[in-house]
Protein backbone atom coordinates (compact mmCIF):
# COMPACT_ATOMS: atom_id res chain seq x y z
CA UNK A 1 0.00 0.00 0.00
CA UNK A 2 1.00 3.64 -0.34
CA UNK A 3 0.13 6.73 1.14
CA UNK A 4 0.30 9.59 -0.93
CA UNK A 5 0.26 13.40 0.03
CA UNK A 6 -2.31 15.60 -1.60
CA UNK A 7 -0.99 19.73 -1.36
CA UNK A 8 -2.53 22.79 -2.68
CA UNK A 9 -6.70 21.85 -2.21
CA UNK A 10 -8.59 24.11 -2.53
CA UNK A 11 -10.52 24.93 1.10
CA UNK A 12 -13.86 23.32 -0.86
CA UNK A 13 -12.39 20.23 -1.88
CA UNK A 14 -13.74 17.46 -0.08
CA UNK A 15 -12.92 13.67 0.50
CA UNK A 16 -15.53 12.75 -1.82
CA UNK A 17 -14.42 15.16 -4.54
CA UNK A 18 -10.91 14.27 -3.88
CA UNK A 19 -11.44 10.33 -4.19
CA UNK A 20 -13.46 10.83 -7.31
CA UNK A 21 -10.56 12.99 -8.87
CA UNK A 22 -7.81 9.80 -8.17
CA UNK A 23 -10.63 7.35 -9.25
CA UNK A 24 -9.75 8.24 -13.07
CA UNK A 25 -6.35 6.92 -12.15
CA UNK A 26 -6.40 4.49 -9.25
CA UNK A 27 -9.42 4.13 -6.91
CA UNK A 28 -8.40 4.74 -3.32
CA UNK A 29 -8.77 2.78 -0.27
CA UNK A 30 -8.71 5.95 1.88
CA UNK A 31 -9.10 9.26 1.24
CA UNK A 32 -8.51 12.20 4.43
CA UNK A 33 -8.69 15.95 3.73
CA UNK A 34 -6.64 17.20 6.74
CA UNK A 35 -9.00 19.58 8.78
CA UNK A 36 -8.34 22.34 11.52
CA UNK A 37 -9.32 20.61 14.71
CA UNK A 38 -11.13 24.58 15.92
CA UNK A 39 -12.96 25.64 12.65
CA UNK A 40 -13.27 22.12 11.13
CA UNK A 41 -12.12 23.98 7.89
CA UNK A 42 -9.76 22.22 5.29
CA UNK A 43 -6.25 22.82 5.58
CA UNK A 44 -5.25 22.32 2.26
CA UNK A 45 -3.77 19.32 1.93
CA UNK A 46 -4.73 15.57 2.41
CA UNK A 47 -3.21 11.95 2.13
CA UNK A 48 -4.71 9.70 -0.27
CA UNK A 49 -4.18 5.84 0.56
CA UNK A 50 -4.17 3.26 -2.93
CA UNK A 51 -3.56 -0.65 -2.08
CA UNK A 52 -1.23 -1.11 -5.31
CA UNK A 53 2.02 0.54 -5.45
CA UNK A 54 2.63 0.35 -8.94
CA UNK A 55 -0.93 2.34 -9.39
CA UNK A 56 -0.41 4.28 -6.95
CA UNK A 57 3.13 5.72 -8.96
CA UNK A 58 0.95 6.05 -11.90
CA UNK A 59 -1.65 8.25 -9.76
CA UNK A 60 1.33 10.39 -8.77
CA UNK A 61 2.94 10.54 -12.40
CA UNK A 62 -1.02 11.35 -13.98
CA UNK A 63 -2.29 14.22 -11.52
CA UNK A 64 0.59 15.85 -10.10
CA UNK A 65 0.05 19.26 -11.61
CA UNK A 66 -3.16 19.16 -12.85
CA UNK A 67 -5.98 21.45 -11.54
CA UNK A 68 -9.11 20.34 -8.98
CA UNK A 69 -10.98 23.30 -7.78
CA UNK A 70 -9.19 25.81 -9.77
CA UNK A 71 -5.87 25.27 -8.69
CA UNK A 72 -3.27 22.98 -9.43
CA UNK A 73 -2.34 20.16 -7.38
CA UNK A 74 0.62 18.83 -5.64
CA UNK A 75 1.13 14.73 -5.66
CA UNK A 76 3.71 12.72 -4.16
CA UNK A 77 4.22 10.11 -2.21
CA UNK A 78 4.13 10.92 1.68
CA UNK A 79 7.01 10.66 3.69
CA UNK A 80 6.75 9.33 7.20
CA UNK A 81 5.53 11.93 9.94
CA UNK A 82 7.77 12.86 12.66
CA UNK A 83 7.79 12.02 15.74
CA UNK A 84 6.68 14.83 18.14
CA UNK A 85 7.96 15.62 20.94
CA UNK A 86 5.48 14.75 24.24
CA UNK A 87 4.21 16.75 27.00
CA UNK A 88 3.26 20.25 26.91
CA UNK A 89 5.75 22.17 28.71
CA UNK A 90 5.30 22.54 32.67
CA UNK A 91 4.72 26.02 33.07
CA UNK A 92 3.54 28.60 35.56
CA UNK A 93 5.14 29.14 39.01
CA UNK A 94 2.73 31.75 39.78
CA UNK A 95 2.84 33.33 42.98
CA UNK A 96 5.21 35.56 44.64
CA UNK A 97 8.07 34.44 46.64
CA UNK A 98 9.81 36.46 49.58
Amino acid sequence: MAKLYVGNLSFQTGEDELKAFFAEVAEPSRVTVIRDKFTNQSRGFGFVEIDDAALASKAIAALNGKTLGGRALKVNEAKPQEPRMGGGGGGGGGGRRF
